[in-house]
């Protein structure tokens, strides 16, 4: 292209020694207008000064990578082609990220974008409490596309109030508690794993891990542990059943399938199948364990082979419900007070859409971070033609460490690349798996808690003295859990039962 330039003006030079001064300024004021019309140069400059762009914040979970100022600066490099923005992305530790985005909220600070979710910067209060934009309009105009590509029943779940208020990152749409049975001990016992839902079907393979291999902890639990609940928690400790369909508000506690898990949980402590240690255990890869409890998606167990260095296969333990709260895991909400909100929506739907940006945001940079690798024939035939499938799978190299993010946080899965030890198919087996999802009576209901906030607030006390020694089986249910109930009921958990149960009323009359 320099050659080109260079080749012109020397070839104008030569002919300026045949004509006159009078032709001569003609073609100089000729040249002067058309470089004013063009508007630009082929440097990417506009009358000598960088095109502007837009500068959108977005905050994001997630612990800083060593790399991230590299995959920014590729990432920048290709939106602002695409959109004219430039990002700046700022990431927040797991343990710190909802109190700074109430520190940022709360004192206006400047930022466009930010993940929100059921579980860390609290999607629906934050809605509730005017934080984030109604997103509607721009979904119809710079989100068109989004809008119509991603399963209704997420955009039903980012509504409050009628209104959309968060773009969701399309995933497992639905609660998926699986049991984790490390693959060994199956093998050489010839367990049945497919056949182990219940905590009661664990039973007798427990007792023969105990009897059998001394230094394994046959179900090995951490202070994070929950036992399987049938219920949807919308005020935890309070909600509603999965299989209730008269919608009637209760206190997991003194439900009957709770304490049958708990009185179960208690048996297993004393057998000696559960670690001593489970109320207050962070998880320890090192530990040998038969089983444990995990929360995923189809081949989840791939990530958690690869993340334990030894294979595990996993059982579901119930039928797949789908919440509020599980649909609203992982999501991006705008800035009510956003000053380039069409921008930060067309950003959004660039990410949702663009399978390179996505990768790029995903990955890191092919050829630092990852590299393709073959995909076997059979599997390419078996995906040809069907959406979100690909080709090839990827290989993390050596500096994928330095460049190791939580997918979800940036957007939708489906768009993302499958690892080498995972199937071409993933992604569509995920997105069949939610179709088939079924909603919980209560999906769609938001509780606003602003009436009872005092007594919901005393819960998480009560909650942290009781749950992670009642859950892991450390103390007997049958003298813990009437003390648990009494300071719950201390609290005022009636009156939120009450609150909720008319709120519950009057959307079930409403038509939901």
């Amino acid at each position: 292209m320099i050659t080109g330039i260079y080749g012109r003006e020397r070839s104008m030079v030569i002919k300026v020694k045949k004509i006159g001064i009078a032709q001569m300024i003609s073609i100089v004021f000729l040249i002067c207008i058309t470089g004013i019309l063009s508007g630009c140069r082929e440097d990417g400059k506009t009358d000598g000064k960088e095109a502007e762009l837009t500068e959108l914040i977005w905050y994001q979970v997630g612990e800083s990578q060593k790399d991230d100022s590299m995959v920014l600066e590729a990432v920048n490099e290709y939106i602002q082609g695409e959109i004219g923005v430039k990002l700046n992305i700022v990431k927040v530790g797991w343990a710190d990220y909802s109190q700074k985005m109430q520190v940022a909220i709360n004192t206006d600070e400047a930022w466009d974008i930010c993940f929100t979710s059921s579980w860390t910067n609290d999607f629906l209060q934050n809605v509730q409490k005017g934080a984030f934009l109604e997103l509607d309009g721009l979904l119809q105009e710079q989100g068109r596309q989004i809008y119509e590509e991603i399963d209704g029943r997420f955009w039903e779940a980012a509504k409050v109030g009628g209104k959309i208020y968060g773009v969701p990152s399309e995933k497992e749409i639905g609660n998926s508690p699986m049991w984790v049975f490390t693959k060994e001990y199956v093998d050489k016992y010839d367990i049945p794993y497919k056949e182990i839902h219940t905590l009661e079907d664990l039973e007798p393979w427990l007792k023969l891990i105990k009897e059998n291999e001394p230094d394994v902890v046959p179900m090995y639990l951490t202070k994070d542990y929950t036992a399987p609940t049938y219920m949807d928690k919308i005020q935890d400790p309070v909600g509603i059943e999965y299989d209730d369909d008269g919608l009637t508000v209760k206190n997991i506690f003194e439900t009957e399938k709770m304490q049958a898990a708990l009185r179960t949980m208690r048996k297993y402590y004393l057998e000696g199948y559960i670690n001593k240690d489970a109320a207050v255990a962070s998880d320890d890869k090192a530990v040998k364990r038969f089983v444990t409890k995990g929360d995923g998606q189809p081949y989840a167990e791939l990530t958690w082979s690869k993340d334990l260095g030894y294979e595990v296969v996993v059982s579901q333990i119930m039928d797949i419900k789908i919440t509020n709260a599980s649909a609203r895991g992982a999501m991006t909400a705008i800035n009510k007070n956003s000053e380039h909100p069409e921008k930060a929506m067309e950003l959004l739907n660039l990410i949702n859409t663009d399978g390179y940006l996505r990768n790029l945001l995903n990955y890191g940079i092919e050829g630092v971070h990852w590299e393709r690798a073959e995909a076997a024939e059979e599997e390419k035939e078996a995906v040809m033609g069907r959406k979100y499938a690909y080709d090839f799978k990827i290989k993390l190299k050596e500096d994928a460490k330095n460049y190791s993010v939580p997918y979800w946080v940036q957007g939708g899965l489906f768009r993302t690349y499958v690892l080498e030890n995972e199937p071409l198919d993933k992604w569509i087996v995920v997105k069949d798996l939610n179709d088939a999802s079924i909603e919980a009576p209560s999906f769609g209901f938001d509780f606003h808690l602003e009436p009872v906030s005092a007594q919901a607030a005393a819960f998480r006390n009560v909650l942290d003295e009781f749950g992670k020694a009642l859950y892991t089986g450390s103390v007997d249910p049958d003298k813990y859990l009437p003390e648990l109930n009494k300071k719950l009921e201390a609290a005022g958990i009636q009156d939120v039962i009450e609150e909720m149960q008319r709120q519950v009323d009057a959307w079930k009359a409403a038509g939901q």
